[in-house]
């Protein structure tokens, strides 16, 4: 399964993480991929599906891999991504952000691979 997803960081050095109800989890903005959809647009589609900001993309950081909760193999694209307009209001996916410092980030954030992939990103 492919997906796609942003890593977003504000004026402050801070990085945007997503709490999901339905999991109790935190990670990055991300989502499958529609019938059709290119990748970046994927990116861009589901952050403001879950965040409710309209971004850019900016450099691609990688992906990550890994085995979803039903026992599928996933692959991850991540980019950076500069908000341009938007605001956060709750939704059926995700009920609440959050803006952390990298060392927070990396404390709070759920799975192993959202931490590997912060790790890689450079703190300037």
């Amino acid at each position: 399964m492919l997906a796609a997803g942003g890593i977003i960081r504000n004026n402050s050095n801070e990085f945007l993480v997503i709490h999901r109800s339905k999991y109790d989890d935190w990670s990055f903005p991300k989502g499958k991929l529609d019938h059709g959809e290119e990748l970046e647009e994927c990116a861009l589609r589901e952050v403001h599906e879950e965040t409710g900001f309209y971004c850019e993309l900016r450099d691609f950081l990688g992906t990550v891999a890994y085995v979803d909760r039903k026992g599928r193999e996933k692959k991850v694209y991540y980019w950076q991504m500069k908000i341009l307009d938007g605001y956060f209001q709750e939704n059926s996916e995700v009920d609440a952000i959050d803006w952390l410092h990298k060392a927070q980030a990396l404390e709070i954030l759920s799975y192993s691979h959202d931490r590997e992939l912060l790790t890689q990103i450079s703190s300037t």
